[in-house]
């Protein structure tokens, strides 16, 4: 699932794009609203809310979506023939650019006024204006659940996926099942601390990195790396499944590294990601991404 750093990317090039252009052609063909209203608007303004993205018009209109697994928005010419297939799910088009949401999770149209509906909910925007470290410690501190699904709760923290969680608690040492009201402030700060530096420090990059280096096999310390060697200890990479029943997340973690096994990680032998067919265990689909 695309994170934080990868939406905000994208609304910067959505809104290099747009802004200050008239929308000639708008199509939505998923969900049940009509896009005319847009057509003959002006783009204001395309703005990242954590992992959602809010395409603001002056007529008071704002076209919402989220790529969820799987989806994205491609820039093309305006003259360059807009596909019909199934996976373009809308367009927008001015008399120099189209823009094809690909694949969308969600897509929403609203009075601006209303984006609070879909957004209000979120906790402080990690690579945003509003971002409040004080609160997001607090949200995490207070959650009943453990550390690792407390990261991911968009609640609590808005941003963060299965990629930074399973990096920062790794590079933090701190195991992803301990209850996050058992955790002192200061270890909760240290988290969420090394969650921001690393969005951050990845805003400008489309190859996502946790260990400095951008090659091929070596981005990343844990995530996506289960049945591998740690890079830390050589001990084996592991995944297991985190967070409450029907929203469980995939998270990547070393038991040696990080204080033991998980709760329902039985230990036997994982294969590394890639080596063989995906195979189904305890609701996991090794395909590489959580």
């Amino acid at each position: 699932m695309p994170e934080g750093d990868t939406v905000l990317r994208t609304a910067r090039r959505l809104h290099a794009a747009f802004a200050g252009e008239v929308l000639r052609r708008t199509e939505l063909r998923w969900g049940e609203r009509d896009a005319d209203v847009l057509v003959g608007a002006t783009t204001s303004e395309v703005v990242a809310r954590g992992k959602h993205l809010l395409h603001r018009t002056e007529s008071g209109w704002t076209l919402h979506s989220h790529l969820r697994m799987e989806g994205s928005w491609r820039i093309a010419a305006a003259s360059e023939p807009v596909p019909h297939r199934a996976d373009v799910r809308a367009v927008l088009a001015t008399d120099v650019w189209t823009g094809l949401g690909l694949r969308l999770g969600m897509l929403d149209l609203v009075r601006t006024d209303d984006e609070h509906r879909l957004v209000g909910h979120l906790g402080p925007d990690v690579l945003g204006a509003d971002w409040d470290e004080d609160l997001a410690v607090a949200h995490l501190l207070a959650s009943p659940t453990t550390i690792g699904a407390a990261l991911l709760d968009q609640r609590n923290l808005a941003g963060v996926g299965t990629l930074y969680c399973s990096e920062s608690l790794f590079l933090e040492k701190m195991q992803p099942w301990t209850p996050a009201r058992d955790l002192a402030e200061a270890d909760v700060r240290r988290v969420v601390r090394r969650a921001h530096r690393l969005l951050h420090a990845n805003v400008e990059h489309a190859v996502q990195s946790t260990t400095g280096s951008r090659r091929v096999g070596e981005s990343v310390h844990v995530h996506a790396r289960s049945g591998r060697a740690c890079r830390r200890c050589r001990g084996s990479v592991r995944v297991a499944m985190i967070g409450p029943p029907t929203q469980e997340r995939t998270m990547f973690y070393c038991p040696t590294c990080q204080g033991g096994l998980a709760p329902n990680d039985d230990g036997a032998r994982q294969q590394p990601l890639g080596t063989g067919p995906a195979k189904r265990r305890r609701g996991y689909i090794a395909r590489g991404r959580g």
